[in-house]
């Protein structure tokens, strides 16, 4: 138990120190997205970020061309 609990920690910690988790859009990009509130940041083509309602909503967009998690950072 002691171990386990152990190894438990190390991994939230490492979790917690890599930052946002950036991801691609899946291809075909979504055309309908559901009514999410889960608030993520873009990189959109020319480098700029935009915050979108969801990461279905971002990817919907074609010049999202990556999808950080989380709000964008002010």
């Amino acid at each position: 138990m002691r171990h386990t609990c152990g190894v438990v920690l190390v991994l939230t910690l490492v979790a917690c120190a890599s930052g946002p988790v950036t991801s691609a859009c899946p291809e075909p990009r979504p055309q309908v997205c559901t009514m999410e509130y889960n608030p993520t940041c873009a990189v959109l083509a020319d480098g700029r970020q935009q915050e979108y309602a969801s990461p279905c909503n971002a990817c919907a967009d074609d010049q999202v061309a990556q999808v950080l998690t989380g709000p964008c950072p002010e």
